[in-house]
């Protein structure tokens, strides 16, 4: 586990987050096939947002299950938030986002997202 710091473009929204990238995964869905994320899932207290709290709108599609947040300037969005299947809350975070991660390097799982 190691602590990567994040951002979005404009660097109006800021954050941390303790994971070791180990899962992460390439969705098909319409909206993360669209927006080229790549997504690792962490535990909510492995994450914390530096700044921009006020910056964050907030989208949600489909189910509604996920709030996908995103800058109000810049349109990145840098992380999402929800709960897992036994209701813990957990925060996607979009690997795009963090600083010095070399994305070649992540083993990446493609999801299905697009059959649900």
């Amino acid at each position: 586990m190691a602590i990567h710091k994040g951002s979005c473009h404009c660097g109006n929204v800021a954050f941390e987050v303790e994971t070791d990238l180990k899962d992460v995964y390439d969705c098909n869905c319409s909206h993360c096939s669209r927006k080229g994320f790549l997504l690792n899932f962490v535990p909510k207290l492995n994450f914390k947002l530096l700044k921009g709290k006020e910056s964050l709108a907030e989208y949600r599609f489909n189910k509604k299950h996920i709030a996908h947040q995103f800058c109000t300037t810049c349109g990145v969005q840098p992380f999402g938030e929800g709960t897992n299947g036994e209701g813990n809350e957990m925060v996607a975070v979009n690997a795009r986002c963090l600083e010095d991660v070399d994305l070649s390097s992540l083993s990446t799982q493609k999801v299905d997202g697009k059959s649900y």
